[in-house]
C-alpha cells in the first residue's frame, strides 16, 4: 500500500483529521513497512487486482473467499498485509482475543465485553485514545475459526465517524514456513463531506499502524517463548 504520502492525513477534511501528535505518530507508520521477497501466487494477484497489497505476499486459495467483496456505491474497501517474524499460533493467540484488542491496537485505551462470552456474537466497547475522530465503537465478532485463523467483526454502534465498518482479518504461513502473514481487509461507508480516497488512506493508516505493532508485540512473545522453551 504504497500511496499513502506522509502530508495526506494533514490534508484530509475536516471531519476525519487527526490532532497534530498523532496524525505524526500515524504517518510514520507508512516509513516502516518490510520489504521481502516477491512470491506472488495466482490468489495474491487476484487479491492485488482489488486491494494494492505488496507484491512480496504469498496467499492461499481460501484467502479470497474472506477478502474480496462488492463495496456499496457509497463504501470504500481495501486490505493492508504484513509479514511477522513469528509462528502463527502465536500471533493467533494475540490476534483471536476479541477482548483484548488494545493488546496490540495501539489506539485503543480500553475494551471491556459488553454480551456474551468472547466467542462468535459477543459484542465489545471499545474507548478510543484522544486525538482520533471518535470516542468509543461497539463490534460484535462475525467470525472466530481457530482452525483456518480467521477473525471478523463488524461495527454496530458507538461515538465515530466510520459507519457499516466491516473488517476480516486473515492470518497464513509464510512461504518458509517460520514466521507469518497477516492480510485485514474492511468495507465501510465513506462520511458525509469525504471522499472515497481519503477515507482509504485514513482507515489504510490506522489498520497498517496497527499490523505493524501486532508484529512488534508477536515477535517479543515468541522470542520470550524461545527463551523460556530452550
Amino acid at each position: 500500500m504504497n500511496r499513502i504520502h506522509p502530508l495526506s492525513i494533514a490534508a484530509m477534511p475536516c471531519s476525519l483529521q487527526l490532532h497534530p501528535p498523532l496524525a505524526a505518530t500515524i504517518c510514520s507508520c507508512h516509513h516502516k513497512q518490510s520489504h521481502q521477497p516477491s512470491t506472488t501466487t495466482t490468489t495474491t494477484a487476484t487479491l492485488t487486482r482489488h486491494f494494492s497489497l505488496p507484491c512480496w505476499t504469498s496467499l492461499p486459495d481460501t484467502v479470497a473467499t474472506y477478502h474480496i467483496r462488492t463495496p456499496g456505491p457509497n463504501q470504500c474497501c481495501s486490505a493492508v498485509a504484513q509479514a511477522i517474524e513469528a509462528p502463527i499460533e502465536t500471533v493467533w493467540s494475540i490476534v483471536r482475543r476479541f477482548d483484548n484488542p488494545q493488546a496490540y491496537k495501539q489506539f485503543l485505551k480500553s475494551c471491556r465485553v459488553i454480551e456474551g462470552d468472547g466467542n462468535v456474537g459477543s459484542l465489545r466497547e471499545v474507548h478510543v485514545v484522544s486525538g482520533l475522530p471518535a470516542a468509543s465503537s461497539t463490534e460484535k465478532l462475525e467470525i472466530l475459526d481457530d482452525e483456518r485463523h480467521v477473525l471478523s467483526f463488524s461495527v454496530v454502534g458507538g461515538d465515530h465517524r466510520l459507519s457499516n465498518y466491516k473488517s476480516v482479518t486473515t492470518l497464513h504461513s509464510s512461504a518458509k514456513g517460520k514466521g507469518t502473514v497477516v492480510v485485514e481487509s474492511y468495507v465501510v461507508d465513506i462520511p458525509v463531506g469525504n471522499n472515497r480516497e481519503d477515507t482509504c488512506i485514513f482507515v489504510d493508516t490506522i489498520v497498517r499502524c496497527n499490523l505493524q505493532s501486532l508484529a512488534r508485540v508477536s515477535e517479543n512473545l515468541g522470542r520470550r517463548r524461545e527463551t523460556l522453551s530452550s
